[in-house]
């Protein structure tokens, strides 16, 4: 076991002496450390002596007060100051305060170096560290002989569990739901204190940090491998789980997460496949059905919904959090096939999945747009139907929009008006281009987004200048419109932006 205050404090060669604290003299002792750092607790992992020349401690008496109970919310089992250094006078306050709490404090006598009681305790935890290691091989030993499968993730939490005599929660720090859809909930006390804090819960920015919450000790730990998971430490007894196997068994659980996202990333790719072909109508009804179930979604009974990244996102070009929306989905426990294609994301679920779900794993800044519920003999349509809601909601500036529910856009209603449309102003250009090869829609794309100049087209498509003049005026010639007017300008723009809104 681990050298208590009270053993430190009678070895006879170091001197110290207990100035504030007496009821904690029991407390173990796992590392003598060193700081001179303002906010001295924010270097506690749990079970520390910490010593200071005095730089440390603030001169007023509240500053004294709160130093100590940050000191004692974070884990430190002992305060030692150096003696004749640069502490100022400790008030009062400050040792009710250690007396309290209790904290133990403790007069370094001068010219002790702290190298001495450093090497005191290290001493004294050889036999503590032969347990560690054997305590550190067990922990390995769990992920060694835990599944790959999904299913085993809330035993492999439990035999850690109880390996460390603690509750552990592994959760999003970002909403606090459980990062895995078997695993345990936070307790309410901790669910309700973190809450109006949720993306904040570890305070300082740290990677490790022992709070105290309602009369207990909590951790919160990194997952080190998963951005956003949070590991959640409960001890269940005195002394608390040694810091180097704790930080040791939230590896174990990065590494089984790791495990678990590389299987869902195999399936993912195959119903990025799946979704492809479906949509393209290269599949026959019952084969969809048959794979359509076999990613657990209903094949009679789905939505598909098509999200696009909020526009000037920095981070879209990566696929920003959508690229993840298949394995937050998966986190809260929802089936989906999910295809990426031309910055859209196209996410095939069940019927009965909420707006506010779908909102939450896509981020509050994505733009949603959803199909009504089909079958897979209507997927294509399904597919269309999300589209125009997306435009709906992009243009509406809106987070979520389901088909004919939002807003009408561009004075249309349905995807139906809308391919009216475009088929009656552009169909004569997809006619010409079908039996002759030609570049006519994307002149008139780079014309329109040229401010409807000939040198600006000309320019943008590397072609001559009297090319794009042939090309417009046979755009006219097609579609019997004078692309001088104004209203006919319009009119082909608005057709352009719902024709690419509905086919990408």
């Amino acid at each position: 076991m681990a050298i208590t205050v009270a053993e430190l404090i009678a070895e006879p060669q170091l001197g110290l002496t207990l100035m504030a604290g007496p009821a904690g003299l029991e407390n173990r002792i796992t590392w003598a450390h060193t700081s001179d750092l303002p906010r001295l607790w924010e270097w506690v992992t749990g079970g520390e002596l910490m010593m200071t020349n005095g730089l440390s401690i603030p001169a007023d008496a509240e500053g004294q007060v709160a130093l100590a109970e940050a000191l004692m919310d974070s884990g430190a089992s002992a305060l030692a100051i150096g003696e004749k250094m640069h502490a100022p006078p400790l008030t009062e306050e400050f040792l009710e305060a250690c007396n309290r709490l209790p904290l133990p404090l403790i007069n370094i006598p001068y010219p002790l170096p702290f190298i001495a009681i450093a090497r005191s305790v290290a001493e004294s935890s050889l036999l503590e560290e032969s347990r560690r290691l054997r305590q550190t091989a067990r922990v390995y030993d769990l992920l060694r002989t835990a599944a790959t499968s999904e299913d085993h993730w809330q035993s492999l939490v439990q035999r850690l569990a109880t390996e460390l005599d603690a509750d552990l929660f592994v959760v999003d720090r970002r909403c606090l739901h459980p990062w895995h859809p078997d695993g345990q909930s936070l307790p309410v006390f901790l669910a309700e204190e973190w809450a109006p804090l949720s993306g904040q819960v570890s305070f300082a920015g740290k990677n490790f940090q022992w709070h105290r919450i309602r009369g207990r000790h909590v951790l919160t730990m990194d997952i080190p491998t998963h951005a956003n998971a949070l590991l959640v430490v409960l001890p269940n007894s005195e002394p608390h789980p040694d810091a180097v196997v704790l930080l040791h068994a939230a590896t174990v659980l990065g590494l089984q997460l790791s495990r678990i996202v590389l299987s869902l990333e195999g399936r993912h790719r195959l119903a990025g496949e799946f979704l492809l072909q479906a949509t393209d109508g290269r599949l026959g009804a019952a084969e969809m059905e048959s794979r359509l179930a076999g990613f657990e979604v209903p094949p009679q009974d789905f939505l598909l919904a098509s999200m696009a990244e909020a526009a000037g996102d920095k981070t879209a070009d990566d696929g920003g959090r959508l690229a993840n929306v298949h394995i937050e989905l998966w986190r809260h426990g929802v089936a989906s096939a999910t295809l990426k294609r031309n910055n859209r994301l196209h996410v095939v679920v069940p019927a009965d999945v909420s707006d506010d779900v779908l909102v939450h794993c896509a981020g509050a800044e994505a733009a949603i747009g959803i199909s009504t519920p089909a079958a897979v003999a209507n997927i294509q349509r399904a597919l269309q139907e999300s589209l125009w809601a997306l435009g709906s909601a992009r243009a509406a500036n809106l987070g979520l929009t389901r088909y004919a529910e939002g807003p009408s856009w561009l004075g249309l209603t349905s995807f139906e008006e809308g391919t009216a449309l475009v088929r009656r102003l552009l169909g004569p250009i997809f006619d010409y281009e079908q039996s002759q090869e030609g570049d006519l829609l994307i002149t008139l794309r780079t014309y329109l987004d040229s401010q409807r100049s000939w040198q600006k087209t000309a320019t943008a498509l590397f072609a001559h200048r009297q090319t794009i003049i042939y090309r417009m005026r046979k755009i006219g010639e097609l579609t019997g419109l004078d692309m001088g007017e104004t209203s006919t300008v319009a009119q082909m723009w608005f057709a352009l932006q719902i024709h690419e809104a509905m086919h990408q």
